[in-house]
Order: C-alpha cells, then sequence, then structure tokens
C-alpha cells in the first residue's frame, strides 16, 4: 500500500498505535560503502575502489527499472542528514519505529546483498564486513532492533562457517537469503545453508529479489517495471516448490523458512496444486512422506507485505483462515514506496487475539525471543 507523504515536522513523536508491534521487514543500508571499511579487509577496500561491486545480472548497477531507483523508495524517507532511505538511525526511530509504537524491528539487508556476487571470495567478505557493521552500528545502538545474517549463498562452506561465526549472538534472529539464486533453492548445492541455520535453531528468512543471473521470467526480461514486481511472487512460489520437493523439510526436522516480501494470499493456490500432482506423481518422490501442503503448514512463516487487497474485502480472512493467523509477521517494508503503514495495513477489523498474533505474537515465537 502506497501511502501520501505527511509533514510530521511540527509533530510531537508520540505512537500512532496502542499496542506494541513487531515490523518483520524493516530495510537499512550504509549511507556509503565505505562505512563498512572498518570492518573490512583492507584488501577487500582496495577491491572495491578499483572494480566496485559487480552484481550476478545482465545490468551494472542497480535495478533495471526506473521505479526501482532511487533505492525504490517513500519520498519522506530521506534522511535530512544525506545518505540513502534506511541508512540513519536516529531518523529512522523518529520517522518510524517511534510513531508507530515498534517494539522489534528485524532488519534485513537487502541493498547491497553481497551474497550472489559473482567473486565468492568477495561475497564473503562484505557478508562478514556487514554482519559486524549490522550489530555494532544498529542492533547495539536501538535494542529494538535484530539483524539477519547475510551469508555467501552460492558458496555454500563459505555460509556455513558465517553462520556458524555469528549464530550465538543475541542480536541475529535469522539468515537471510535473497530469492533469485543460481539454481532452484532445493538444490543440493545449498543444503549445507539449512542444515547449520537448522542447527542453530535459526529460521531461513529469504526475501525477495536479488540476482542469480538469469531474467526474472522464464521466457527472458520483461518490458515493464510491473512485470518485475509480479515476479516477486512467482520467485517465492519456485524457490518454496523446490524447497518442499527437494525434502529440505523432510530431512531437516528443525528446519523453518520465512518467505519475506512476496505476498501471501498466493500460497493456497500453490498448496492446492502441489498436493492434487504430488498424489499422482508420489513414486516420483519416496523422500516426500506427507503431502506438500502439509509441510508449507508446519514450518513455513510469511510476511504482510505487500499487503492483499481483494475488492470484497473479507475474501482477505478466508485467505488468512486457510493459512492460519499463526503463520502471518506483520511487515511493514519501511522505507520503500509501497510500505504498509501499521495503522492502515489490514482493511478490516480483526479480534483482540488474532490481532496480537499477527503484530507481535507470532514474531516472537518464530524468532524466539
Amino acid at each position: 500500500m502506497n501511502i501520501e507523504v505527511r509533514d510530521r515536522s511540527e509533530a510531537p513523536v508520540v505512537a500512532l498505535l496502542p499496542t506494541a508491534i513487531a515490523d518483520c521487514d524493516i530495510h537499512h543500508s550504509p549511507k556509503d560503502l565505505k562505512r563498512i571499511y572498518p570492518y573490512l579487509e583492507r584488501r577487500w577496500q582496495q577491491h572495491i575502489a578499483e572494480y566496485g561491486l559487480i552484481p550476478r545480472q545482465a545490468y551494472q548497477a542497480g535495478p533495471a527499472y526506473a521505479k526501482g531507483q532511487p533505492d525504490a523508495s517513500r519520498r519522506d524517507a530521506w534522511p535530512p542528514s544525506g545518505g540513502r532511505p534506511g541508512s540513519d538511525l536516529a531518523f529512522m526511530a523518529e520517522h518510524h519505529l517511534d510513531p508507530n509504537n515498534i517494539e522489534l524491528g528485524v532488519l534485513n539487508m537487502i541493498r547491497p546483498h553481497p551474497g550472489a556476487f559473482p567473486n565468492l571470495d568477495l561475497s564473503a567478505a562484505v557478508c562478514r564486513a556487514l554482519n559486524e557493521w549490522q550489530i555494532a552500528e544498529w542492533t547495539q545502538k536501538d535494542r529494538r532492533l535484530k539483524a539477519s545474517i547475510l551469508v555467501p549463498y552460492e558458496d555454500g562452506p563459505a555460509a556455513v562457517s558465517e553462520i556458524e561465526r555469528c549464530a550465538g549472538h543475541p542480536d541475529f534472529v535469522q539468515v537471510l537469503l535473497l530469492t533469485r539464486t543460481v539454481e532452484p533453492m532445493g538444490q543440493r548445492r545449498y543444503w549445507p545453508i539449512y542444515e547449520a541455520a537448522a542447527s542453530a535453531s535459526l529460521p531461513v528468512g529469504v526475501h525477495a529479489f536479488g540476482f542469480g543471473g538469469s531474467p526474472p521470467s522464464g521466457g527472458g526480461w520483461p518490458s515493464y517495471y510491473i512485470e518485475d514486481m509480479v515476479g516477486h511472487a512467482q520467485s517465492a512460489q519456485n524457490a518454496l516448490t523446490s524447497m518442499v520437493i527437494e525434502g529440505i523439510f523432510e530431512r531437516l526436522a528443525n528446519f523453518r523458512l520465512v518467505l519475506i516480501e512476496t505476498g501471501f494470499a498466493w500460497l493456497p493456490a500453490l498448496c492446492w496444486r502441489l498436493d492434487n500432482i504430488w498424489a499422482k506423481l508420489k513414486s516420483e518422490t519416496p523422500h516426500l512422506k506427507r503431502p506438500p501442503s502439509e509441510y508449507i503448514r508446519d514450518r513455513v512463516w510469511l510476511t504482510t507485505q505487500p499487503m492483499e487487497e481483494p475488492e470484497v474485502r473479507k475474501h482477505l480472512f478466508d485467505i488468512v483462515d486457510w493459512i492460519g493467523w499463526d503463520k502471518l509477521l506483520f511487515a511493514s517494508d519501511y522505507p520503500h514506496w509501497d510500505y504498509d503503514e501499521p495503522a492502515r495495513a489490514l482493511p478490516l477489523a480483526i479480534d483482540p487475539a488474532q490481532r496480537t498474533k499477527l503484530f507481535i505474537g507470532n514474531a516472537k515465537a518464530v524468532y524466539r525471543i
């Protein structure tokens, strides 16, 4: 939901919502990349200065679509002190955390998320530096915030090493990957990452976007930004299907998955289709002991942003009833242009127990806070 820009410059900072909220998708970033240099070896500082950060895509920098620039952000989210939206902790607190009564904020770094850099050594080095930077500059300075572990997810052993290095820190609550990987996410090259996360009792968060080196559609690069945006849900469906059918949930009893910023209304139809086809073809996947939907119902959570807004609003409740009120985590997607304001995100009133689950209870359960 995109909202109008408001001038809050003269307004006192007071919470607009009476109940505390867990926001499970907040985007932060360095004001400029040199801010992470104190946590990065000099050889990599020199490498970045000379060669830059090359994404695994056909374009040399950033999204290919104009609306994605600059930083796909709200016009009122640019810090007065300068820098990118999400780069100023004090401004974020004043602009979002305080007025929206955020008790728990989960930070998801996607610009940059170095996990898919073609240079795997650079990928590992920048992930490590950003993880150190997140703790020193964000979570230790505002105790409401928790961070996601960035890993070089196209390099399994290096990713495992970073998970094991960070897992004991109480400020990290999940391992973060992006949906558009080099291969489908259930492929065996990614299994060590899931095993390490499960061993550390950390969920794996899979956020929309990323660059896997291929177009976001099966037929090539789309013409319009809207196609790229709609494609986020498609890439999440592909990732989830691959992980279920390849047997990740069957193999790893402690594995938990959070799908972030991919929508959620598509889930019932995907589950119905998976179950229907699996019933006819189950001999192909003898490693699956239950229908696909049962694995999904047990151990998959989804964030609410972008919030579905059907014309008949009660249909939203039908969808959530099927998914389960305990499987959705509120997320604002701050500071992006399609941000969901907590006070306006739900189109219908819900009972207090459901509201508590959706806005904070489910997040504390899945992240074990």
